[in-house]
Order: structure tokens, then sequence, then C-alpha cells
């Protein structure tokens, strides 16, 4: 029988308690990387993994023929590569993977549901790899082992006792293309499209507007374009602590000449200068400058600062025509060039610069090294994606490079640097709720069923379908989705009103202790372990940044004789629940990935002979006709777009907050309460604030403080966050996430694409209450 929602007695608190409070602030650094970084490395490693299993497993990450890393999407070398390619929260990420420590069920005897949410995020990860799988029944104070088939079991009944579409399939991008296709596939043949992601919430606004104005939600551009281009513009992007391996491809692009401008409004350690680890000079400290100029744009001042650029486009050209302004690319290629041209000429410099923070001599600086540049290449994050206009400046970006013609050749293009290591595969595999009719219709002819049309949730819908009492499961494969998600408090009510959440995981996490009624913990293999199935070991595929798909296999013998591979998780539950209702092989794909694979290759375009391509040392480049000038718009041509600015307006008290990571995290796994590069030691409950706005509200530095967010009427707060003074414009702050998610508005989020504005928060700042019943925990 499914259980009642909201029967567990006295939820746990849904946020991460305050840590210690033993903050110690330094001075920024100004370099990334060096020494310090191979020394954290190795200290994570050892004291996690050990020795031989740590160096076991290095010798394989990022290897051709090895495992892909479990963290980022930066690309690997096409060609030679070195023995070390990987980097200091690659290594973390690995050595909490492969750890000695184990969440067994004696862990969970010891720990009530309460007593784990007391614990920090980090204390949660620290705890070690799950062993079997865990139920939390109704009612109940500890999670208790089950069975797989027991567990397989539970969620077929509550899948079967509702509606297909009162059922939510959330994916990380954690999860392999195998594990994704036929996650997909058995969602459909389920019955719905309720298939929301990761992508939801970072880089939805860059495949909306790329999908709106070339025709492929993908960057177009490959790791040695980035290497050998003249310039680079890096918006809304921190390499250095979220795409660390980026650092050796800057350091090659300046050496050869290449220019980096910076647009953020803090200037990022990352971006400064980078001390090789691999080389003598950069263990010594020596280190290469890598920002040839920085602009401290304001938080949302991106669309601006862009039309600044575009104004200055087209005043040089009007200075030298047919020198800046590639007509001839613009005539064979494009549609729209008149009305952009047109809606640019309405907008003043006066609103640019006060919107954008930039004054016109920095914006003339930045766009004549554009201009300057024979080739550029433009790399954006979610300083970028997660604003309500983030869809209208990822165009502006393509706008910029379509007047130039720097687009469609080698060493130019667009480059939106995805944070999770297969976000991208699992979207070619058809995770989306929305997929188009073509890849339906494709995958209905391969399997004999009839697909859903209706449009699914994406995650802020499914949250607020859970709220609303119309969603009733919820299914994670992978990730960890209330500490990912917006409005913390919102989201844990939502789950709560469930009766199931089930989550595959590998290691305990804080969705696993807000939960439904009943609750299910599935642990599985992890990227770096042995997937032996009884066609023999078994390999995974992935797909990076920049549309490469390779393989991924692991070696190390697994965590436990517990676990389970994400496929056979998902075959099991497939058989489970459907029964007679699917012809579909689950047993034949669970025991051996390469069935998986050739259906693939029928379904999913530029994966023909997949198999085949897969076993090519570093994979295979899927097809990107926008590399060729071929763009697969309605209209077959690139669209320029018209991009009206919309500020958001503040009152005089109130500031914009961005939410952050550490460089102690990797998403919302925290590997400790530092932040090295930005000068912080021992705490995460901070704000980082501009000395003068501190000034302006009387508020001392590390003084305690509590954050109210402010959207439509309502109010979201924060309490008892320590105040930090700090290089960012005025009216500028910054926080970590998770701990800041509680501030993010459910309902504030980017036009088309539906992601939480995460990085444009309205707030306000005052001292902490003293009587907060949080400031001990």
């Amino acid at each position: 029988m499914t259980a009642s929602p909201q029967s567990n007695p006295d939820p746990p608190d849904a946020e991460p308690p305050r840590v210690l409070g033993h903050l110690k602030r330094g001075a920024p650094k100004e370099k990334a990387v060096g020494a310090e970084a191979v020394t954290q490395s190795l200290k994570h490693l050892n004291g996690q993994a050990g020795v031989k299993r740590g160096a076991q497993a290095l010798y394989r990450l990022n290897q051709k023929g090895g495992f892909d890393c479990p963290s980022c999407a930066w690309p690997d070398p096409d060609g030679e590569r070195s023995r070390f390619e990987f980097c200091e929260n690659g290594v973390k990420a690995v050595a909490t993977e492969a750890t000695r420590k184990r969440a067994d069920r004696a862990f969970f005897a010891r720990h009530s549901v309460a007593a784990l949410a007391e614990k920090s995020d980090f204390w949660l990860n620290d705890a070690g790899r799950l062993t079997e799988p865990m139920l939390l029944d109704a009612g109940a104070e500890h999670y208790r082992p089950v069975s797989w088939e027991a567990a397989v079991g539970i969620l077929a009944e509550e899948l079967n006792a509702v509606q297909p579409d009162e059922a939510v399939f959330y994916t990380s991008g954690r999860a392999s293309n195998e594990a994704a296709f036929l996650y997909q596939l058995f969602v459909r043949q389920y019955g719905t499209n309720n298939l929301p992601d990761c992508s939801n919430m970072c880089h939805e606004s860059s495949g909306a507007a790329l999908g709106q104005t070339i025709g492929v939600g993908k960057g177009t551009v490959t790791l040695e374009d980035i290497e050998q281009t003249d310039c680079l513009l890096i918006m809304g992007q921190n390499p250095g602590t979220n795409h660390p391996r980026m650092l050796t491809s800057l350091e090659k692009m300046v050496r050869r000449g290449g220019k980096i401008v910076s647009v953020n409004p803090l200037l990022e350690t990352g971006l400064k200068a980078f001390a090789h680890p691999q080389k003598v000079s950069g263990l010594i400290g020596r280190a290469t400058p890598l920002c040839s100029l920085h602009l401290p744009v304001r938080l949302n001042g991106d669309l601006p600062f862009l039309k600044g650029m575009l104004k200055c486009v087209f005043e040089e050209e009007a200075r030298r025509p047919g020198t800046v302004v590639d007509r001839e690319f613009i005539a064979a290629h494009t549609r729209g060039y008149e009305e952009t041209a047109a809606a640019l000429n309405e907008v003043s410099w006066s609103d640019i610069e006060a919107q954008s923070g930039l004054t016109v001599v920095q914006i003339r600086e930045a766009a004549a090294v554009f201009m300057g540049a024979r080739e550029a290449v433009t790399c954006w994050a979610m300083g970028l994606t997660q604003h309500h206009n983030a869809v209208e400046t990822i165009r502006e970006i393509v706008n910029l490079h379509l007047l130039t013609g720097k687009i469609g050749r080698p060493r130019s293009g667009l480059c939106p640097v995805r944070g999770h290591s297969n976000v991208q595969g699992d979207r070619s595999m058809g995770i989306c709720e929305k997929m188009p009719e073509a890849f339906l219709r494709s995958l209905e002819q391969e399997f004999d069923f009839t697909a859903p049309r209706c449009h699914g949730y994406d995650t802020c819908a499914s949250i607020e379908a859970m709220h609303a009492g119309r969603a009733r499961v919820f299914f994670g494969l992978g990730g960890n989705f209330l500490s990912a998600a917006p409005d913390t408090r919102y989201t844990a009510a939502a789950l709560r009103r469930c009766s199931l959440t089930a989550h595959v995981s590998t290691k305990l996490n804080r969705g696993h202790l807000v939960t439904g009624a009943r609750a299910l913990i599935l642990p599985c293999l992890g990227r770096t372990e042995t997937d032996l199935q009884a066609d023999g070991p078994q390999f995974v595929t992935v797909e990076n940044s920049m549309g490469v798909v390779h393989s991924s296999e692991g070696r190390l013998t697994p965590a436990s004789p517990g676990l389970l591979s994400e496929v056979a998780i998902v075959c099991r539950l497939a058989r489970a629940t459907l029964g007679g209702r699917s012809s579909v092989p689950w047993e034949e794909f669970e025991v051996g990935y390469d069935r998986i694979r050739d259906r693939i290759a029928r379904v999913v375009p530029g994966f023909e002979d997949f198999n085949t391509k897969a076993r090519q040392p570093g994979g295979f480049y899927l097809p990107n006709p926008v590399k060729e000038r071929r763009f697969a718009t309605a209209s077959g041509r690139a669209e320029f777009s018209v991009n009206p600015l919309r500020p958001l307006r503040l009152e005089a008290d109130q500031l914009l907050l961005q939410t952050f990571r550490s460089h102690d995290q990797f998403n919302t796994t925290v590997y400790g309460h530092d932040d090295r590069y930005r000068g912080i030691r021992g705490e995460r409950r901070i704000i980082f604030m501009n000395p003068a706005d501190m000034e302006a509200r009387g508020i001392a530095p590390e003084q305690p403080v509590d954050i109210t967010s402010h959207h439509n009427g309502e109010t979201r707060v924060a309490e008892f966050f320590l105040a930090v003074p700090y290089e960012t414009p005025r009216g500028c702050a910054a926080a970590y996430y998770p701990e800041a998610n509680v501030l993010v508005p459910i309902g504030f989020r980017a036009a088309v694409s539906n992601t939480p504005a995460s990085k444009s928060i309205i707030i306000t700042v005052a001292p902490a209450r003293p009587d907060w019943p949080g400031r001990d925990r």
C-alpha cells in the first residue's frame, strides 16, 4: 500500500546548519593552482582512498581507455595526454568516490534522520560510500536495509498507484549515456515526459538561446580552437574553481599571444595568473598572467555591456567601412540584421553605463581587443545563464559573433562551459521534458510503442507540482535535488508532500533527509569502479562540453557487493513497473551495454555505428553543422535577434545577490569549509559585500547579518551570515550555495528557459537577530 504524505514526525531542517564559526580571513590569492593545489589534492586523496587505491584511480583518470572525471565537463586533449590530466577538484571528487569510509547499515542504525540533518553538508559527504538499499518507513526515525528486490518492488508499487503524470523523474549530469537513454525510454513507456534535469538549473538558457539563433543548443568550438584563438571573452565564469583544467588551455592561448578579457563582478584568482603544477616553474610559484583586461560588470549588467560592444563594432565599421562588420557572411548566412541594427540605435550610452556599471572607456577597450583579433571565442557559464534575461543576454553574444563573422570557422565561435560531466550527453539521449517530435517518432519506431506528446515538467515546474499535490512520487537518478534546487524551504515542503521519494546515489546528501512519507536510497557504482555484468566488464560513454563522446571504464573494486550500476537499476525498475506492458528486452540491456548502444545508434542522430566509434581511443565528435556554417533553424540561416533591456529596479536600500561555489566544493558537494582563492577559511555562511555598502548600512566586518530576498511582495530570510568586505561592484553581493538557495524565489526565473535567477536576487541586509534559534546549530 502507498503511504500518505507528510507522515514522518518532526521533519528535519532542509538547510545546512551553521558551520563552526571559526572564520579566518586573508587576502585573495594572486595566482591559481601551484604547489598548494598539489598538496591539497594529495591530502584529500590519501586521507580518503589511501595511497594505493588513490594512485590506481588517478592513473586512469581522464585517460584514453580510462574513466571520465565525475566532476566537470571540460574536454580532454584529442591527441597526446599528460599522465596528470586532472585538477584539484577532480582529485577531490575521485577521492571521495574511492574512499575507504562507508555509510552502511550500522551507520544508519547509529544516526537517526533528525540527527543527520543537524550535520553539515561536508560531514554528510564525508560519511563514506553507501553500501546497500535503505528504506525509511512511514513514521520511522531511521533508515533500514532492504533487498534490491524489495526496494524495486516498493518503487513499482508506488508508480503504479499514481497516474503517470503524477510522478517526477529527475536526472543528474553524472548519469551515463547508456543509463540516460534507458531511463527516458522507461519513463516514456510508463507514460509521461516528466524528465527534469540539472540542466534546467544551469545551462538551459544557453540551449534555448543557441537553439533559437544558430539551430543547435551546444557550443561550436573545440579545445584546439580555445588554445589557438586570438581573443577569449570570458563572461560570468570562474575557471580556477569551477573548471580548473581550463587554466592549462588559457595558459597555452596567452603564451602564443592571445588576449583574455574577463567580464565578471569579481576578479577571480583563476583569471589573474596560473602556476602550472606540472612545471617546475609553477611549483616554485612562478605564474603566467592570464587576464589582459578585467571589466567588473554589475550583476545583471552583461546585456547592456554586450550592447555597448555592438555599438563599438558599428562605430568602428563607420570609421573603417568593410573592415569590422562581416557583410559577406551576414548576407550569405543570416537573417534579421536590419532589425537588430535599428533596435541598437535606440539604446543610449547613458543607459548602458548606468545598467552595466561600466564606463564607455572600459567597454571600448574590451571592444578594441575583440575587434582587433582575427579570431575570437566567447565562453560563459552560470554567471550569465541564471538571470531573468539570461536567454536575451546569450542571444546578444550570438549577435556579436554574427556581426563580425566570428563563428563557424576555426578558432572562432561560442563556448557555453558546462558544469557536470555528462549533462550535455543526457540531453542528447533524450532527457528533456519536451524532446523534438523527430526524436519521439524515432524512439517509437525502434521500440514499438506510443510516446506521450504532452510536455512534461522541468525542474521548477516539478517542484511546483509536488508542492501543489499534482505530483506524488519523486525519483532522482543521481544528484542532490534538494540542495541544487531554488527556494530550499519551498522545495523541501514539496518533497515532503510526496508519498515516496527515491534517490540513486553513491554518497549521503541532504536530499536523503528531507523525504516523502517513505524514502529509498539506492546505492550505485561510481565512475571509478568495475562494472561487471553477465557479459563481462562493461564500459559506458559520456559527452563533454565540446561535443566529444568517449568511453569511461572504471577498474577499482566496488565499494560494496551490494551496489548496482545505474543501467541495472533502471532496467530492474522498468521490468518491475511495466511488466507485460513493455516488450523492451530490459534483461538483455542490463547484462551487456553494447546492445543499448546498438539501439541508441538507430534512434539518436550522430550516433550511427556507436559501438565502433565508442571504442576509438579518445572517442568521436558529434556532428555540429554550425562548424560548417550550416544553421538548422527554420529559415536555414543564423538568426539575429532583438533583445530589449529589462533592468531590475532596486529600492535605495536593496542589493543584488549572486550565489556561487567556494573552492572547496563541486556543485552541491562540499569537500571542506575553506575558499582558499578568496581568502576564506573555516566558514561557509558568508555574504561578500562591497565595503562602501557595508559602511552605508553600519555593518562591520564579520558582523552577523540576516539576508532578506524580495520578489513580487514575498520575502525569504537567510539568518546569521557573516558579512565580509570584498572587491565587488557597489550594489552587488555574493554568498555560497546551497546555504543561500533559501533566498532564490521559485517564481523568479529566466524567460524561455525557466532557469532559476540565482545570480540576481534582490535582497536587503540587516544585523542578525540575537535570538535566531539556529545560531548555535
